[in-house]
């Protein structure tokens, strides 16, 4: 039995659908609230435990005849606001669960992190797994928090618990419209205008759903490998959405001055609508940053091979038509 925590979200429904394709049993943790649209397919299938990383009792009850844990659950957030309860969920739930599985004896736990959580700094360009982390104001409040989950993670494999730790770049695939990667799509689709002057890396989300398989299965301990199939601008991935989708590709290059009136603009608007901003100074100042990261150690430990780019926004951009 393998228990996947965050389930529900884009990351973990698909590793959820590789592990079950692949005759794995596997158990759901997700919260009361929690949006199942990703796994309507699969519900049945599943094995449903209704709890957050908090609920101590109902988290062992969860590892109950469990062997493996994918730890995908997360909070992802670029506002202010939500840093304390980001950091709380996504360190102390982390803490949580590597405890338990602890104590349990639980086999082996993969456990999903970010690129963000290897750290960023001024004068580095490429970013390998080596990577030390240094205090930087290029370092989010979401990447401080991933940092720091790790942190538990690493005292968990010294203490003798066996890790893997996979650092995903940003995950591309058929999501909810309005949560993670794929608000991309979104603005594109929106027809918006602007566009960051930066880049970023990107995966296919199920390529990272392979590898996690493919970990679960081999004889690898201790480690942490980087996902990302490659580095594109955000002008140019906008670009092939729009082909994609029919829609006119954002063609203003955001200055200084315009992100910081979009950032104005998003503050009052939610000021007034009690919603959060759509963009904060954190996410406006990252989009103008450009970092590569090196996968070159997960491709030659595994063998592995990303899908290409066209391949993923292809799939991507047909399934949310399907959708619409």
């Amino acid at each position: 039995m393998v228990l996947v925590t965050g389930a529900n979200g884009l990351i973990g429904s698909f590793i959820c659908k590789t592990l079950l394709k692949n005759g794995f049993k596997v158990r759901a943790l997700v919260r009361e609230s929690s949006d199942l649209r990703l796994l309507k397919d699969i519900k049945e299938e599943i094995d449903w435990v209704e709890a957050d990383v908090f609920d101590l009792l109902k988290l062992e009850q969860a590892m109950q005849d469990v062997e493996i844990i994918i730890h995908s659950a997360a909070m992802i957030s670029i506002h202010k606001r939500d840093h304390e309860v980001m950091l709380k969920t996504n360190v102390e739930g982390t803490a949580n669960i590597v405890n338990l599985a602890s104590r349990l004896g639980i086999k082996k736990i993969v456990h999903v992190s970010s690129v963000a959580a290897l750290g960023r700094t001024k004068n580095v360009e490429t970013i390998d797994e080596n990577n030390k982390w240094e205090n930087s104001s290029y370092n989010t409040g979401y990447a401080i928090s991933k940092y720091l989950a790790e942190l538990e993670v690493w005292r968990a494999q010294e203490e003798g618990l066996n890790v893997v730790v996979i650092n995903p770049s940003v995950v591309l695939g058929p999501g909810d419209w309005d949560r993670s990667s794929t608000k991309l799509f979104k603005y594109v689709w929106d027809n918006k205008r602007f566009y960051a002057k930066g880049a970023m890396n990107y995966v296919d989300v199920r390529d990272v759903a392979e590898v996690v398989r493919r970990l679960i299965e081999a004889d690898i301990s201790g480690e942490r490998f980087i996902l990302s199939a490659g580095n594109i601008s955000y002008k140019d991935i906008f670009a092939l959405i729009a082909q994609r989708f029919g829609r006119r590709a954002p063609s203003i290059a955001a200055n200084k001055f315009l992100s910081n009136l979009v950032v104005f603009y998003s503050q009052v608007k939610s000021f007034f609508t009690g919603d959060k901003p759509l963009v904060s100074r954190e996410s406006a100042n990252m989009a103008g940053l450009s970092f590569y990261y090196d996968s070159r150690k997960l491709q030659n430990t595994l063998n592995f091979r990303f899908r290409s780019l066209e391949d993923t926004l292809d799939w991507t951009c047909q399934s949310l038509q399907a959708e619409t």
